[in-house]
């Protein structure tokens, strides 16, 4: 078997039918010359039987390892690819036909170290998960830098589309966090490695996201959480943007107690936020032409906006208490 030049690695935790998904996707490449590493993350659930009906179609191997997280699954892939380069996806993403045809014309004329590229809603997801896909790519909310142009040379990768070289690897070590913001760590560690990185417009995703709110919520909160980690090992990170969201959530609780203090503030308040949901709402309209996943992306950026922001702030001070404590033990 000669060797692949490109590497994916698919971290997978109880979730087969995304697996499926992500394999039927893969078969419709244009770009042929890669294999698949499936590693299996100690999942109760597994998806190696029908990992088996995909075994003549693709180069494909799985492996099976105790529950670690995302991080060092990606690394146990890593080690036991052979290709030259190394591209990671999250099990809940969809390939386009043409992905590594991009990658391969961008490598040709950039010669990138590493790259990542945008996430975009599908259109046979649900509207929820169409909603979700807007809120956390637009620039309202907390993302707004994937798929953007002004980011290359310093567009910091994200796990569900991420690609390097086998010497970055090497380099870096892959990734130092298990969950939460690992992709974001291992960008910043690139960055000042002044390696090459850049943003593959062409190269795309369609990214799932979860099913419900709550679901969403959980897992937002923990980007939140991720954040704050960041800052604790590059302590230069966290800058006020990061902070947003957390301030949203505390002016939205600041609101009804403000109706006590002042009329006029508490209806300069609330109009704020009327103002501000309905550019959400206008806005994803423009970007979806759907009426119902723009009505659903209301709810999608408060359950965002409010998770992060809660997730931020219960990481930010159980840190602070954590380094209290420990002056105090000193």
């Amino acid at each position: 078997m000669s060797q692949p030049r490109y590497s994916i690695i698919v971290p997978v935790y109880n979730r087969p039918e995304e697996i499926d998904e992500l394999l039927s996707s893969l078969l419709n490449q244009t770009y042929r010359d890669f294999e698949v590493v499936i590693v299996e993350d100690g999942s109760t659930i597994r998806c190696d039987t029908l990992i088996d009906r995909y075994r003549d179609s693709l180069q494909i191997r799985y492996f099976f390892k105790p529950n670690s997280g995302p991080g060092p699954s990606r690394n146990f892939g890593f080690e036991h690819a052979r290709g030259n380069y190394l591209v990671v996806f999250d099990s809940d993403c969809l390939l386009p036909p043409e992905y590594f045809q991009a990658v391969e014309s961008s490598l040709r004329i950039n010669n990138w170290d590493a790259w990542g590229g945008p996430d975009r809603a599908h259109e046979r997801f649900t509207a929820t998960q169409q909603a979700m896909a807007y809120t956390m790519s637009s620039f309202l909310t907390t993302g707004g830098i994937r798929g953007k142009a002004v980011h290359i040379g310093a567009f910091q990768p994200r796990s569900f589309n991420m690609g390097m070289s086998r010497r970055v690897f090497e380099q870096t070590g892959g990734f130092r966090f298990s969950h939460f913001a690992e992709d974001i760590e291992l960008s910043i560690r690139m960055r000042q490695l002044g390696l090459k990185v850049g943003l593959i417009t062409e190269a795309f995703v369609y990214h799932k996201r979860r099913a419900t709110f709550a679901q969403f919520y959980r897992q937002v909160s923990n980007f939140g959480r991720g954040r704050v980690q960041v800052g604790r090992a590059h302590p230069n990170e966290v800058k006020i943007t990061h902070w947003f969201p957390a301030l949203f959530l505390i002016a939205l609780v600041a609101l009804l107690p403000l109706g006590l203090i002042s009329t006029t503030l508490f209806t300069i308040g609330a109009l704020g936020f009327t103002l501000y949901l309905s550019a959400i709402l206008i806005h994803s309209y423009l970007q979806t032409r759907n009426v119902e996943v723009a009505l659903l992306s209301v709810p999608s950026a408060l359950v965002q906006m409010i998770g992060y922001g809660s997730g931020f702030l219960k990481e930010k001070f159980s840190s602070t208490d954590r380094t209290a404590k420990n002056k105090r033990r000193m």
